[in-house]
């Protein structure tokens, strides 16, 4: 049976996209499917679809937000430089979930060979990177985008380069079924964890009698992943902390650059704020310190500003600044557009955090860029032309001494992080890169 012009059309629509291409409709088929083969396709299909991490979305709710922990709610604490962390509303942070999310982020039962755990992208003396240009999953599969730090994400309303996962909750369900990532069906991840005597009464401490659920795995990793704070840096020191001799004379004058919309123009996207909203609402609700709303389904709102002082160094937007463009000209990962089908999000990513930069190269969401002099040279030439670049992309005049100082103020970026993020002990860790 053909489709007709029409109903192809509204197929073409809502089809769903594997890595951004469209699977087929139907009607590319020249005879009718038979039961049988839909009986084999349709799980083939939906093992696809939850591809997620490197480029295409993951069909996972944001179940950890139903999960509510028993234990009494902690405070984490924030350094020099940071506003108070945003906690979402029915999942307040407690000492069994923290703990509970640190050993399963560094579990190797989350992949489907039991080689991978979280920590495998997402290495703690790499800046929570994995120093790749692109992520590497089970069996060798090579993604198509470059690991993003997880220091500072709870700041941010939206997850990945693409913004798809509206919460912390949501992004850790992701990586787990992605096919070229940890490669296992959320129903075996949660087997196989029951099957554990030791995490079902872990399970059981950090949210009471029941059965171990992805709901309370993803609740549990997010719960950890916000104590993943870094302030403290001889930037807050400077600027924050009245300490004038915690720069050297090249970061001072890399400051001066990166501040100067005239010359570097850097805090136009990797913001450096002055206030940010404290009030106890703000604390109830999950507020994103000084955010913009800019994504509806997140769990963050913004709420009323008070005067105190941080950096963020990320505005939480997604621009377009000329990376990954080929010799034609042409996007080769259409980013933010994927996820919005917003003509102006072609080829935009979110804005990553500055914060311990100097750890977590290679750089840009390709990976392209090694080093920080060669993102520093690269934004000085105006990034790649192309016809949805940022309106703040330009090319820029700095000497080479300048830039040398903008690199030196970037590496002042590096700040403290807090204790026990690292491995728990008797932990085998996941493969790490």
């Amino acid at each position: 049976m053909t489709l007709t012009r029409a109903k192809r059309a509204r197929c073409r629509a809502r089809r769903p996209r594997i890595c951004g291409v469209p699977l087929p409709c139907g009607g590319a088929h020249p005879r009718p499917l038979r039961f049988r083969t839909w009986l084999f396709t349709i799980p083939v299909i939906s093992l696809i679809f939850v591809a997620g991490c490197n480029g295409s979305r993951h069909d996972v709710t944001d179940a950890g937000l139903d999960v509510k922990p028993i234990g009494a709610p902690i405070e984490i604490k924030t350094p020099l430089g940071l506003p108070p962390v945003p906690i979402p509303p029915g999942a307040p942070e407690t000492a069994e979930t923290v703990a509970l999310g640190r050993k399963l982020f560094y579990e190797r039962k989350l992949s489907m060979d039991n080689t991978l755990a979280c920590a495998s992208c997402h290495n703690p003396l790499l800046g929570f990177t994995d120093g790749q240009r692109h992520s590497i999953g089970v069996g060798g599969k090579v993604g198509i985008r470059n690991a993003p730090t997880l220091v500072n994400a709870a700041y941010v309303p939206a997850q990945f380069w693409d913004g798809r996962a509206h919460s912390l909750e949501e992004q850790a369900g992701g990586p787990m079924a992605n096919p070229i990532e940890m490669n296992q069906a959320h129903e075996v991840t949660v087997s196989k964890l029951a099957a554990d005597p030791v995490y079902r009464a872990q399970f059981a401490k950090a949210f009471g009698a029941g059965l171990v659920t992805i709901g309370k795995v993803t609740t549990a990793l997010a719960g950890f992943e916000r104590t993943l704070i870094s302030g403290n840096s001889p930037f807050d020191q400077y600027e924050f902390g009245g300490n004038k001799s915690a720069l050297s004379p090249a970061a001072v004058r890399g400051l001066a650059i990166f501040r100067d919309p005239k010359r570097g123009n850097c805090a136009a996207c990797h913001t450096i704020d002055k206030s940010y909203a404290v009030s106890e609402n703000s604390r109830k609700t999950g507020t994103v310190p000084g955010s913009p709303p800019e994504d509806p389904q997140s769990s963050f709102r913004v709420g009323r500003r008070a005067s105190a002082p941080f950096a963020l160094f990320t505005d939480g937007k997604f621009h377009n600044i000329g990376v990954g463009v080929n010799d034609e000209g042409e996007l080769t990962d259409l980013g933010r557009y994927s996820e919005t089908k917003l003509e102006a999000d072609k080829g935009a990513f979110k804005t990553p955090t500055l914060r311990n930069v100097a750890k977590t190269a290679p750089y840009m969401h390709d990976g392209s860029l090694k080093t920080l002099k060669d993102v520093v040279d690269f934004y000085a030439g105006g990034g790649n032309s192309n016809p949805y670049l940022d309106k703040e992309i330009k090319t820029i005049k700095l000497s080479g001494a300048d830039r040398a100082d903008l690199v030196e103020f970037l590496k002042s970026l590096t700040g403290e992080m807090p204790p026990n993020v690292g491995p728990p002990e008797n932990t085998q860790m996941g493969r790490l890169k």
